[in-house]
């Protein structure tokens, strides 16, 4: 590998200097992501800057950086809004990190027509949908990251929005993307509804995390805006029926955007004056007559499994703080280790999954709260999300502990066959896992990397077990 002083000025010959960053200030807005983890090493002094941040404004711009690279043996980091939570952001001091958002965020043009819409990577979700909506659609994509993320970074996560249940994950929106591979060639898929030509080329890079090629430019299915919205709640007296109850109005074809159900803890910390049992939110919209056939429906699935109706109330609380990400830095400052996991199963297993994964974890000395709730659900199971805070002896067992409950975790969803990950992916918190859920598909993905990636430029330590 070329000395650090070589390497940027290299860039900056390739690029010119306004595109490329050695300031100590930029490097340390780059050294990671929201990765609980990262943080508290962030905290002790322990985390590295990278080499140089370098800011294309063009594809031809991220060719030129990815061929040097490739050349030069140099790590590349992918960078869109740092919003990972799972340690896919952790450049080394040699690593070479490519900011996407601060000059390819442009918003493309929209074809209302067809009903797609193209953009830049690097573009945000919300700038995203506050353009859609001006125009009177929507994208119908709500992570909760949505200021702080990254269009390019939804599709390099796989990521989920919390109206899923109506309008599906990134995959069912994304129409189309363009892609530099770490040659520096560019691949681009066509634009059209479906296509059977071959394997869907698309999935190469859905949930890749930087590591088989950059997302440059992305083309997404958008909705004109609903004409109506309602919704309810209501508290049910354990989490199982509250499960059965979304599983049934899924199960006779409804699909209301939003299906939140919390169990006690969650339910007690959140919406304290519903009362104690487990609350499920019911979010529908669209045209008027399906709204209403959705919510009178789904009143009476969780009327037949016991349920106290509490209004709307809760749900427009949850409306209106939905997208208040928490930071962890405060509770992490206290001598806290805490973190959030997603993970899913079919139906058959979820309440096992509910109730394994919560006892895993209270049963980790330390661990002070485990509580969980399901989101994103389907008509074949849902997603189950978890919270954990635990205190270490010492401030030296911290690391240690955060890792028995990440494991404790991943233990008990693989033992429940379920997944280890919904939505936020795999990063560098859960790669050692990935080999025991994938098999030999992990030796596919390698395969894959080492022929598109042979110099093993890119995100390096992320995804792939070592």
């Amino acid at each position: 590998m070329l000395e650090k002083d070589r390497v940027r000025r290299d860039l900056v010959d390739l690029l010119g200097p306004e595109r490329v960053s050695w300031d100590p200030e930029v490097l340390r807005a780059h050294e990671c992501d929201w990765w609980s983890l990262a943080r508290l090493r962030r905290l002790r002094g322990r985390l590295v800057p990278p080499l140089c941040v370098v800011f294309p404004e063009t594809v031809e711009h991220v060719c030129s950086v990815l061929r040097y690279a490739s050349g030069a043996k140099v790590p590349v980091v992918p960078f869109g809004g740092g919003s990972g939570v799972c340690g896919g952001v952790l450049p080394d001091a040699g690593s070479v990190v490519l900011d996407l958002r601060r000059g390819m965020g442009r918003f493309l043009d929209l074809d209302e027509i067809s009903l797609v819409a193209r953009v830049q990577a690097g573009l945000l979700g919300s700038e995203l949908e506050a353009e859609l909506n001006e125009r009177g659609y929507t994208c119908g994509h709500f992570p909760q990251s949505i200021a702080l993320s990254t269009v390019g970074g939804w599709v390099a996560t796989r990521a989920s929005g919390q109206f899923s249940t109506r309008y599906g994950s990134i995959e069912d929106r994304l129409v189309a993307l363009e892609v530099v591979l770490p040659s520096g060639q560019v691949l681009a898929t066509r634009r059209a509804p479906r296509s059977s030509t071959g394997p869907d080329l698309r999935n190469l890079f859905l949930g890749s995390e930087g590591t088989l090629g950059v997302v440059t430019e992305v083309t997404l299915g958008v909705f004109p805006l609903p004409a109506c919205r309602a919704g309810t709640s209501f508290l049910f007296s354990d989490m199982q029926s509250g499960l059965e109850a979304i599983r049934e109005i899924l199960r006779a074809g409804w699909r209301p955007p939003v299906l939140r159900l919390y169990d006690r803890d969650e339910t007690a910390r959140h919406f304290p004056e519903s009362g104690q049992g487990c609350l499920l939110l019911v979010l529908s919209e669209g045209p008027g007559e399906l709204v209403q056939a959705e919510v009178s429906a789904s009143r009476e699935a969780a009327s037949r499994r016991g349920a106290v109706e509490k209004g709307f109330g809760p749900v427009e609380r949850w409306l209106a703080e939905r997208n208040n990400v928490p930071g962890f830095e405060t509770f992490l400052e206290k001598g806290f280790v805490l973190d959030t996991i997603e993970v899913a199963a079919l139906w058959d297993r979820v309440s096992d999954l509910y109730h394994r994964v919560t006892a895993s974890l209270r049963a980790v000395p330390g661990v002070v709260v485990a509580s969980g709730h399901s989101s994103h659900s389907y008509t074949t199971g849902t997603c189950l999300y978890f919270t954990f805070a635990a205190r270490p002896e010492s401030p030296e067992g911290a690391e240690a502990l955060y890792e028995r409950c990440w494991s404790a975790a991943m233990r008990a969803a693989l033992d429940c066959g379920g997944t280890i990950s919904h939505h936020h992916g795999i990063g560098r918190v859960r790669r050692a896992w990935l080999r025991e859920e994938l098999g030999v598909g992990t030796t596919v993905l390698s395969r894959l990397k080492d022929a598109l990636d042979p110099a093993g430029i890119l995100n390096p330590g992320v995804l792939l077990p070592e």
